[in-house]
């Protein structure tokens, strides 16, 4: 039988973050690096937790080094072979601790996950990623993975619910993904009518797996730096983003030029643009849930890492927290209908 959740769930656009009283002199007095020990690996995380989707174009080798830099994570895509895999450690062994090696559950993927982590015994996290991550062969390929691999960290997902979040860490996952459908090019909630707000899905899932000595990644939904900081403050531990990086450099993508501008591909990895490329056509069986767009190019992604390490500075001002780990205590969330002034239209996408 059918039935309605009354509660109100929310998105980022939903809340503000209310300011507090804070003894902070300067933004520079903020510290952006965390650590965390995971439930079951048992190693020790230190960096800014911010991860670079697994999606073709912003999940590359590129990317990583970029964002490795500055301490933040990315989530290799999974379509890079084992040859790929060893040149790039080899070049940059410093990236290695920054970076997770990512598989489907489909035909293939436990082998080729296999080789990639024998051939480099410096790489020490493995993300499991499918669109919905609520199906029980889902569950099962992280128990075997976990039993083939039981001192690497493991990233699991997506869901968004806490049910799930708790079957997938006591099922051997060390931090879960939590969002469907928000993601900037994925159609899954037009398609299927299947989603739930990332807001709330961030809160009530966090709540969950602390409690069972877990870790989440909110991913999908955010649209600028403050939605970061609001994930943050919902008690996400890693934030993951795709379209805020998309159209740099560093992306993977064809970039065409038109007009004398310069445009960069983004597509999201169920849409039919990504399945005619990795799989040759959209199966019968399936509909596409994401699309394909063009972005203007942006250029180096240095300027965007500075952009959004600087506003989670200024958050953690604006609250009184020294240190980004402190933000989710010090975050208190109030409804509101507008977000900005619209005199001059919207903002700049950056």
């Amino acid at each position: 039988m059918s039935n309605i959740i009354n509660d109100i769930k929310l998105d980022y656009k939903d809340v503000l973050i209310r300011p507090r009283r804070s003894t902070l002199r300067s933004r520079a007095e903020v510290d952006l690096f965390v650590e965390m020990k995971f439930r079951t690996s048992q190693r020790i995380y230190k960096g800014i937790p911010i991860m670079a989707s697994n999606m073709d174009s912003t999940g590359t080798f590129k990317m990583a080094k970029a964002l490795s830099k500055h301490g933040l994570f990315t989530a290799i895509n999974k379509y890079y072979s084992l040859e790929e895999w060893k040149t790039f450690a080899a070049s940059s062994p410093e990236c290695l601790n920054n970076v997770a090696v990512c598989a489907g559950i489909g035909p293939g993927n436990f082998e080729r996950l296999s080789d990639i982590i024998n051939a480099i015994p410096e790489l020490s996290t493995i993300a499991i990623t499918i669109a919905n991550g609520h199906i029980q062969p889902f569950v099962e390929f992280v128990r075997n993975v976990r039993s083939a691999y039981p001192n690497h960290t493991i990233m699991a997902g997506s869901v968004a619910t806490p049910e799930m979040v708790e079957e997938l860490i006591l099922s051997g996952a060390d931090i879960v993904k939590v969002g469907i459908g928000g993601g900037s090019v994925c159609t899954t909630r037009l398609k299927t009518g299947v989603g739930y707000p990332q807001l709330s899905a961030v809160l009530e899932c966090a709540h969950a797996a602390h409690g069972v000595g877990g870790h989440i990644i909110a991913d999908g939904g955010c649209t600028c730096v403050g939605d970061l900081a609001k994930a943050f403050g919902a008690g996400a531990d890693f934030v993951m983003i795709g379209g805020m990086l998309a159209g740099h450099d560093q992306c993977g993508g064809k970039v065409v030029e038109r007009d004398g501008k310069r445009y960069s591909q983004f597509y999201g990895l169920s849409s039919s643009a990504a399945m005619e490329k990795h799989y040759g056509e959209v199966a019968e069986y399936r509909a596409a849930e994401g699309r394909a767009v063009e972005i203007p190019h942006k250029g180096d992604v240095e300027a965007t890492i500075l952009d959004i390490l600087g506003g989670l500075r200024s958050t953690c001002t604006y609250v009184g927290a020294n240190r980004l780990q402190e933000l989710h205590r010090q975050t208190t969330f109030i409804r509101c209908t507008q977000q900005l002034n619209p005199i001059f239209g919207p903002p700049p996408s950056k």
